[in-house]
């Protein structure tokens, strides 16, 4: 971000300058710092606010003091410039969504992903989107497809409000929401889907089984993992492993890279189905 470094010219030394962040996510009308040096603790207030000067849409600047991590996948933010909040309201893929980045777990990088999920689904299809979060995948597809229902799982309370809100927003009648843990959800709704999303990266594959046991014959299950660039061979192993337990016989379509998370490390999606 050279226009805010040039901003700062003159308020910062030149090695604070070296130091101010080079990039930051936009989300709705949040800007986030992901990585904030603790040496510019002291100048985040007239950082956070020049940011503010330089970006008219956006009205909260945060910067994150943890990454993401506890039982829902999120990160600790704290406000350093702006309104005094951090719920939001976006667009992404012809939907809104109403969101709290600091209690529910969103990715606005992983939009062209959803987009993608949302130009595979064919008419008819009954879909389950494990780890739904706020909805971004379920109200996604619903909003975009002719699917015949959505049904979407996910155990954060906070997150599952905001899906409900979000669910009336978007006006989609086809989205059946249940809160709670896949592995308790998933079975007790005794249903087979024609494709199966599993958008947890960091464990996905434990639900492996789950999502085996919920998805017909010829359907698909989109499995997500965070690997190496010479490890993506590891997804299909994982793959391979569950569908050898429950006998099942499948074939990979493709593997995606749909995000850049370190280096050399991707989030990636294997698209394969159950034959």
């Amino acid at each position: 971000m050279v226009k805010l470094k040039e901003l700062l010219n003159g308020k910062l030394t030149n090695k604070q300058l070296e130091l101010v962040p080079s990039s930051f996510d936009m989300v709705g009308d949040l800007g986030i710092f992901s990585d904030f040096p603790a040496e510019l603790s002291g100048k985040e207030k007239m950082i956070g606010e020049s940011l503010l000067k330089l970006n008219s849409h956006l009205k909260v600047v945060l910067k994150k003091t943890k990454k993401y991590s506890g039982k829902y996948r999120t990160p600790k933010l704290k406000i350093i410039a702006g309104e005094r909040r951090k719920k939001t309201e976006l667009k992404e893929n012809n939907i809104r969504l109403r969101l709290n980045p600091e209690k529910t777990y969103y990715s606005v990088r992983s939009s062209t992903e959803r987009e993608r999920i949302n130009n595979l689904v064919k008419d008819g299809e009954s879909v389950l989107v494990m780890f739904s979060g706020v909805g971004p995948f379920s109200i996604g597809i619903a909003k975009n497809t002719n699917a015949k229902e959505v049904y979407s799982v996910e155990i954060n309370p906070y997150a599952c409000e905001f899906q409900k809100e979000n669910i009336l927003l978007n006006k989609v009648g086809n989205v059946r929401l249940f809160k709670g843990d896949v592995n308790s959800v998933v079975p007790r709704l005794r249903k087979k889907f024609d494709r199966v999303l599993m958008p947890l990266p960091r464990s996905a594959e434990d639900y492996l089984d789950v999502a085996l046991k919920a998805v017909k014959k010829k359907g698909i299950v989109h499995f997500y993992d965070f690997l190496h660039e010479n490890e993506f061979d590891k997804a299909e192993e994982k793959i391979d492993s569950a569908c050898a337990r429950l006998k099942k016989m499948y074939k990979i379509l493709r593997l995606v890279k749909c995000g850049h998370f370190g280096p050399g490390i991707y989030r990636i999606c294997v698209d394969f189905e159950i034959v």
